[in-house]
């Protein structure tokens, strides 16, 4: 597998927005900079915060959008061209409706599952083939709820859960750095504490 070379972490910008599910992808990238202290500066040419970090002696550059979710692929694609990486080394975290709060899920490849930031990253990278963090966030239950859903605040145990997974999956970054998925799969594919 190939090492990440970027890591994004999806959301929308803005103070009205940052503690609703949609951020979650955001809350990973808070929860990686208390880990790994770094520096993320807005640069107008990837329409994004970019940072550059090392961890376990492998650098990594750390992407912020700061377009609306609906636009993620922007930021995306341009970072990728400029640093000129295959979708392969690139690692989207974000939220995802699938799966309940507290469950984290990674892989590489596959559907949007109507999930728009990454209908437009597929549309501007020009491929599928990044490997990702799914955070879940819960379903409303009815799909005319969704939007409505995802610009919510979750419920206080629901937040906890999901900060939870996000720590869970800031423990295993190195080994998702070095590609391993097998063995950050094995560790976090398991049922979250307190659910079995």
């Amino acid at each position: 597998m190939s090492a990440i070379s970027l890591i994004a972490g999806l959301g929308n910008p803005g103070n009205g927005y940052e503690s609703t599910r949609h951020n979650v992808g955001f809350w990973f990238l808070e929860a990686l900079a208390r880990a790994w202290p770094m520096q993320l500066r807005g640069d107008s040419r990837f329409r994004g915060a970019l940072a550059d970090l090392r961890i376990a002696n492998q650098r990594v550059r750390v992407l912020k959008p700061e377009t609306f979710m609906n636009e993620s692929g922007i930021p995306v694609a341009s970072v990728a061209a400029y640093f000129d990486l295959a979708p392969e080394k690139i690692l989207v975290v974000h939220d995802d409706l699938d799966l309940p709060p507290g469950t984290i899920r990674v892989k590489r490849g596959g559907g949007h599952g109507g999930h728009n930031g990454l209908r437009d990253i597929f549309s501007k990278l020009g491929s599928r083939d990044f490997v990702r963090l799914r955070i879940g966030i819960g379903h409303p239950g009815n799909a005319d709820d969704v939007t409505d859903w995802v610009l919510q605040k979750p419920s206080r145990a629901d937040r906890d859960a999901i900060l939870d997974a996000i720590d869970r999956a800031v423990r295993q970054v190195d080994r998702l750095l070095s590609g391993d998925l097998a063995s950050v799969m094995n560790e976090l594919h398991s049922d979250p504490p307190g659910t079995s």
